[in-house]
């Protein structure tokens, strides 16, 4: 069993990865967040799992030990294979997951490509109570709702996954003066200047 991979990157497309680990270059489907901070030339570390099937052995790789878990989780919910399971680690992070899950919503699955609403709904059934719910934190800034969902719609809107809009959008609140705050545009700006331009 592979259960990590550390080396250089060779090449990077929206969901997947080619890392060269002594001198051989394994192909690893990942995430979109972790595709698109991957770097050719530049070390990047995964942690992985192999799907053994008839036909093909295939490597998923992610950030941290957490999202190999969930990825577990999501391959034994009924109908979920690992294209499906890796879609929603794409789109979602654990804590939305598990905000979803917990919340017995099964809106933010339904919006992944390749699930349908019964399987959207068998995903929080049965991860109901293998997932911990993030606890809320109080907000590091003062931000009108309404800008911050506009801000991730505009993210959405270019072409980002909603766990990469959301994640930045937090990310440049966090940083912005007050002027930037108040103004859709401004961070929009401010956020694309860190993301840099979207791949695919």
């Amino acid at each position: 069993m592979i259960s990590s991979l550390r080396g250089i990157v060779l090449s990077a497309t929206t969901d997947s990865v080619v890392i060269e680990v002594g001198g051989v270059g394994f192909f690893v489907a990942v995430p979109g967040d972790v595709a698109h901070t991957a770097r050719v030339g530049h070390e990047l570390r995964l942690h992985t799992s192999l799907i053994v099937r008839e036909d093909a052995l295939s490597l998923y790789g992610f950030a941290d030990a957490t999202e190999l878990e969930v990825f577990g989780h999501l391959l034994g919910v009924t109908g979920v294979g690992p294209k499906s399971a890796l879609g929603v680690l794409s789109h979602l992070s654990v804590d939305q997951i598990a905000s979803a899950v917990a919340a017995d919503d099964d809106a933010p699955f339904r919006r992944v490509s390749g699930i349908g609403p019964k399987t959207a709904k068998l995903i929080v059934v049965q991860l109901a109570g293998k997932l911990h719910a993030p606890t809320a934190a109080a907000p590091s800034a003062a931000i009108p709702d309404e800008i911050s969902t506009q801000l991730v719609a505009a993210l959405i809107g270019l072409g980002w996954t909603e766990r990469i809009a959301v994640d930045a959008a937090e990310r440049s609140v966090s940083e912005a003066s007050e002027t930037e705050r108040g103004s859709v545009a401004l961070l929009l700006r401010r956020t694309l200047a860190t993301l840099g331009p979207a791949r695919g």
